[in-house]
Order: structure tokens, then sequence, then C-alpha cells
């Protein structure tokens, strides 16, 4: 039987290696991808993932199971870490390599992803992080909010937002020809 996040977590504390490598493989590449799309930048998105293991060894992290999930915990770590790497680094908009990184890279090859993808992109923060969660990592409206720490209906009424301006873009572009490169 698979052992829930919070139990490897113990076992890690005691010294388990193979807990955390368990852990380490079962969240570092959903963390990976969030970084990515949140930052646009691998290098982030590869530092973040890191850091967010590194500060659940770190004897004095303040995950309290009590309070919310493992899981929960490690993202709002992720979701700290892209915004200080983001305000370090200068960097308001992510770049176009965020979507180059893994699956969706082979779809969003036409003008028209081009094009979807640079509004995803140029969402704020806080709308872009609930289309990625619920869009692209195909998380539940519950998942997404306790990731987010947030109630169910700020995720959809975020979402609704969301969706609402990537549409308003798109319709703004395709009335005005303008390509994906200029957007």
């Amino acid at each position: 039987m698979d052992q829930s996040d919070e139990e490897l977590f113990r076992l890690m504390r005691k010294g388990n290696q193979q807990a955390f490598a368990e852990l380490y493989e079962r969240r570092e590449p959903g963390l990976y991808r969030y970084a990515l799309y949140m930052a646009g930048s691998e290098a982030i998105a590869e530092e973040v993932a890191q850091e967010v293991f590194v500060q659940l060894m770190n004897a004095r992290m303040n995950f309290d199971d009590q309070r919310g999930s493992l899981e929960g915990w490690m993202f709002g770590v992720a979701r700290n870490l892209v915004r200080a790497a983001l305000r370090k680094s200068r960097v308001e908009e992510p770049v176009d390599q965020a979507f180059d990184h893994d699956i969706l890279g082979g779809i969003i090859s036409s003008e028209a992803s081009e094009m979807v993808r640079n509004a995803v992109r140029d969402l704020p923060p806080r709308y872009r992080e609930v289309v990625v969660l619920c869009d692209l990592e195909e998380r539940s409206y519950e998942d997404s909010a306790r990731l987010i720490g947030c109630p169910v209906g700020t995720v959809r009424s975020r979402l609704h937002r969301a969706r609402g301006l990537l549409a308003l873009k798109l319709k703004r572009l395709r009335a005005t020809g303008v390509s994906a490169e200029v957007a």
C-alpha cells in the first residue's frame, strides 16, 4: 500500500532516505511544472523545485499536518519561491521556454496555440496560477484550492475571470490580425 506524503515525511524526518526519495519522485515533477508555468524559466523552476525539498529537510521547517496537507505546504513554498525569484531577477513576464519543456511542447506549435500561450503568460499571477493548476495540470477545483490555500469558490471565480481575460485578449488579437509573435 502506498504511504501518504505525511507518512513519508515522518519517516524522512527519522532519517529514512528511501522515504525522502519516494516523496521526491512523487512530488518534484509537479512542483517543477508548476514553477515552470508560473515563472516561465527553466532555471527558476529547477531552483524552486530543489529549494522546496531543501526546506522540507530543514529541521526548523514549519509544516503542521493539522493545518493542511504536505503537498499543499510544498506548493505554497513553491509559490513563494517563484514570487521571490521573479522579484529578485526583476522578471515581470515569463519567457516562451516555459511551455517547451513538457508534453505541451508538441501540442503548442501552431500560431493559434502560440497566441493562447502568450495570453496565458500575460495573465496576472493569481489568474495564471488557477489556469496552470486547473486547465494545464488538470487538477480539480478542490485540489487547486487546497494547493493555493483558498476557498473553492475563489478558485472558480479566478478561473472564470482568467478565462474571460483570455477570451477577450484572443478576440482582440484575431480582430486585429496580430500574430502571436507581435502580441
